[in-house]
């Protein structure tokens, strides 16, 4: 819920931004996360779910980037069944080339990633461990914005985050892919 308002008030200042000769955008993804097999089998593919932000004064070559992010897989083996979570706050800069004359807008962006993981198992109880990491993030894709606002996209990605579960350091990371859809100002 908290991240939920953190994203709210960072698409209220998009709408305020607007008045004050800034730009940006404002996209939901919905897609995929992969991560290392060894680390988080059998619950390494994920649903993957997040808001990408982005702003920058009209002079400036390039833009800030705060994105939220949050995954989910479940997978039962035998009897137990697994489940396997992480949320990321991504904070760096994206750069937005314009194709003069197109509205489509490819980008690049990189910067710090603090992550989060979480796996449970539940048979007859459930057993649940969790940690916090730092690492990177590094992204790529394209806004088509059509009309004046109306964004659609894809975006790649790849994150790292070192966490500790159970005793073994594990990478909370991984790659993601997604679609976009959103508010360009």
């Amino acid at each position: 819920m908290k991240k939920f308002i953190i994203a709210l008030a960072l698409a209220l200042f998009a709408v305020n931004a607007h008045a004050n000769q800034w730009s940006g955008n404002v996209n939901f993804l919905l897609g995929v996360k992969s991560m290392d097999s060894t680390d988080w089998e059998p619950v390494d593919d994920h649903a993957a779910f997040g808001v990408m932000v982005d702003f920058k004064q009209q002079d400036w070559p390039i833009s800030i980037a705060l994105d939220f992010l949050g995954s989910y897989g479940e997978e039962t083996v035998g009897s137990v069944k697994f489940e396997g979570s992480t949320s990321e706050f991504n904070a760096g800069v994206r750069k937005i080339w314009e194709v003069s004359g197109s509205s489509i807008r490819p980008f690049l962006g990189g910067g710090i990633a603090c992550g989060s993981g979480e796996v449970k198992a539940t048979d007859f109880r459930t057993v649940s461990v969790d940690d916090n990491g730092t690492g990177i993030w590094l992204d790529g894709g394209i806004y088509w914005t059509l009309g004046q606002s109306f964004n659609l996209g894809f975006d790649l990605r790849y994150s790292t985050a070192d966490v500790t579960l159970a005793g073994f350091e594990v990478d909370a990371g991984g790659t993601y892919g997604g679609l976009l859809l959103g508010y360009h100002w």
